[in-house]
């Protein structure tokens, strides 16, 4: 999107009616690029999605190219706000299982200390033989 406002920018300031054109070079693969020459105009094609372009006067479609970015630019910043707060909640999901864990294996040493006393007071009551 930000290479197609760009783009719409290029064209608006170098298309001159009196100009030869705007050489440009354009991307057709991965590693396969193609010159063209861009004739002088006053409109541009935007691909909208869904097997749909449309045709918008230079002007036009600068000012929509600039607000759907700034929308994209503005759900970036949320969602990289939602994922710090997911970091955080995440940490502190581990903290309070290690304190769990912590808690539980204290408790057990706990039982075992008692069940040992117990054990040690039993053998005590009853005789040897």
């Amino acid at each position: 999107m930000d290479r197609d406002l760009q783009d719409a920018r290029i064209q608006s300031n170098d298309l001159q009616p009196d100009s030869d054109g705007l050489e440009a070079t354009f991307e057709l693969n991965d590693t396969l690029y193609a010159k063209a020459v861009i004739p002088p105009t006053d409109e541009v094609y935007l691909w909208l999605g869904a097997n749909v372009m449309l045709s918008y006067p230079t002007a036009e479609a600068k000012s929509l190219l600039e607000s759907k970015l700034s929308a994209a630019q503005q759900s970036l910043a949320n969602c990289e706000e939602d994922l710090d707060f997911l970091r955080e909640q995440i940490t502190t999901l581990e903290v309070a299982t290690a304190r769990v864990y912590n808690w539980d294996i204290v408790q057990k040493r706990k039982e075992k200390a008692e069940r040992g006393e117990e054990g040690e007071e039993k053998s005590r009551a009853m005789p040897n033989g």
